[in-house]
């Protein structure tokens, strides 16, 4: 499978597409303004302890103070009373490991971690871990042969260690310590609130950790980064070199493949299938609903063939969508209820199939009886809808807007009370064309009826800028 990355770098903002076969697989947004903090250390201080849920609130010199369960701290001693260990004023070293999601602030962790492209240092442990998609045992014995546990700390091999010549892990493997040497030696000196040390660019931060040693090319807009991106593929990832490209074309690089087109569409609330069936997403701030409908597509056999055929086909979709869209925490999918059980059986295979090519972790529970999979999906970063929209201000974010026959009543309703409250000799009422259009012909007989029960001329003025829950009574002059 030929994959590839593209990356748009602006002064303000840095956009990445990975591409498979031509088509956006992930999408990845960094703004300069709003950068993302996940992986970044700060000198801070403890603002408050909360016994009851056992956790605590850290200032790090953000907005919100950050956030620290008792479960993230590096400490023995708080496996018992977050109180033990923790104390209102305590300077601590901290590591964002979740950047602000929605309403809620970072949380951040003693538990420190550096990643590398093959290694993640872990200070004060001893142990070597390997990373559970390294799946063949001859490649797991051949890494825990190559490293010993540093004196400070312990490794993590990465996914891209199995890959790897033993130079290159061992390399790396000296000096991820040393780096956690310095921030050590930073921190003692960094004031309450000040960051110690910051994570790479996201482009520089894609290299090490999601490009693929069989990635085809990596595909930049800008220069100057072109070159960046070289220097630091030479010290960590020498191989990528030859495969970063300047796109000196006029042509916008997300032009290519149109990856604005299939960025636009994964902001849609519904998507269509190839056998006329549609999904439809519903995004909140505590789960994502993915719901499964036959559409149009009536089948050539049997109810039960239409709806199984129906399902399977949603899965490839559903499972692409989840990563472009970078859904996270709980995620429930309601497929079309089935009857067969080996129907549910083989549903519940082919999903989990194809949810496998997703990097992130993903747990998925049995189908249910109603036809319902809730899985979870680890959420480190918002969503692409978080991140490129905002709540519609037009239906004060509740996703609907009120009726034309809801609006055309309010608006009589309110009406009737201004006359009670103001002696004007009429009134102008100020509403959207769709409003306006309402009552010049379908509620023109309710116009008439409140004209007639105030005794006063009322008036309808449409205007484009207003939006159908928009409208204003004004004062008609006694001239008019």
């Amino acid at each position: 499978m030929t994959q590839e990355i593209l990356l748009n770098i602006t002064p303000h903002e840095v956009r990445a597409a990975l591409i498979e076969e031509g088509i956006l697989q992930e999408i990845h947004i960094e703004r300069r303004l709003k950068q993302g903090l996940l992986g970044n250390f700060y000198k801070g201080k403890v603002h408050r302890v909360l016994p009851g849920i056992q956790a605590a609130f850290i200032d790090i010199g953000l907005e919100r103070a950050a956030f620290l369960h008792v479960s993230d701290i590096q400490n023995p001693a708080a496996k018992g009373d977050i109180r033990d260990v923790l104390k209102q004023g305590q300077e601590i070293l901290v590591q964002v490991y979740k950047d602000s999601l929605g309403s809620k602030g970072v949380r951040v962790t003693t538990q420190f971690s550096l990643p590398g492209r093959y290694l993640v240092f872990v200070p004060g442990t001893q142990q070597l871990v390997i990373s559970q998609k390294i799946t063949n045992e001859f490649q797991r014995a051949r890494l825990m042969q190559i490293l010993m546990p540093d004196a400070a700390g312990g490794y993590i091999f990465r996914t891209a260690a199995a890959s790897a010549a033993s130079e290159d892990i061992i390399m790396e493997g000296k000096l991820l310590p040393v780096k956690w040497t310095q921030i050590v030696a930073r921190s003692q000196q960094a004031k309450v609130g000040e960051l110690v040390y910051a994570e790479i660019p996201m482009e520089l931060r894609l290299l090490r950790d999601t490009v693929p040693d069989s990635i085809a090319r990596i595909r930049v807009d800008q220069l100057a980064a072109v070159s960046q991106l070289c220097e630091f593929a030479k010290q960590h990832v020498p191989r990528l070199v030859s495969r970063i490209e300047y796109h000196a074309s006029d042509q916008p690089i997300f032009d290519i493949y149109s990856v604005e087109t299939q960025l636009q569409k994964a902001l849609h609330r519904k998507v269509y299938l190839k056998s006329g069936g549609y999904l439809i997403f519903d995004q909140t701030e505590a789960m994502t609903t993915i719901d499964v409908n036959t559409g149009s597509f009536l089948g050539r056999s049997n109810q039960e063939e239409t709806i199984f055929k129906t399902n399977r086909d949603a899965i490839s979709v559903i499972a692409h969508q989840i990563r472009l869209r970078n859904l996270g925490g709980i995620i429930i999918i309601d497929f079309i209820d089935m009857s067969d059980s080996e129907h549910k059986a083989k549903l519940l295979q082919l999903l989990t199939a194809a949810l496998a090519k997703d990097s992130a972790r993903i747990e998925v529970s049995e189908l249910s009886s109603l036809g319902l999979v809730q899985m979870t999906r680890k959420r480190t970063r918002e969503s692409l809808e978080r991140i490129l929209c905002v709540s519609c201000p037009v239906c004060q974010h509740r996703g609907t807007v009120k009726s034309i026959d809801t609006m055309s009543y309010e608006i009589l309703r309110e009406l009737q009370q201004t006359a009670k409250n103001f002696p004007w000799p009429g009134f102008f009422i100020v509403v959207s064309l769709a409003i306006a259009d309402y009552f010049l012909g379908k509620g023109e007989k309710m116009l008439s009826e409140i004209e007639l029960l105030l005794g006063k001329p009322i008036k309808v003025r449409g205007d484009s800028s207003y939006v159908q829950e928009q409208y204003d009574i004004l004062p008609m002059s006694e001239k008019e």
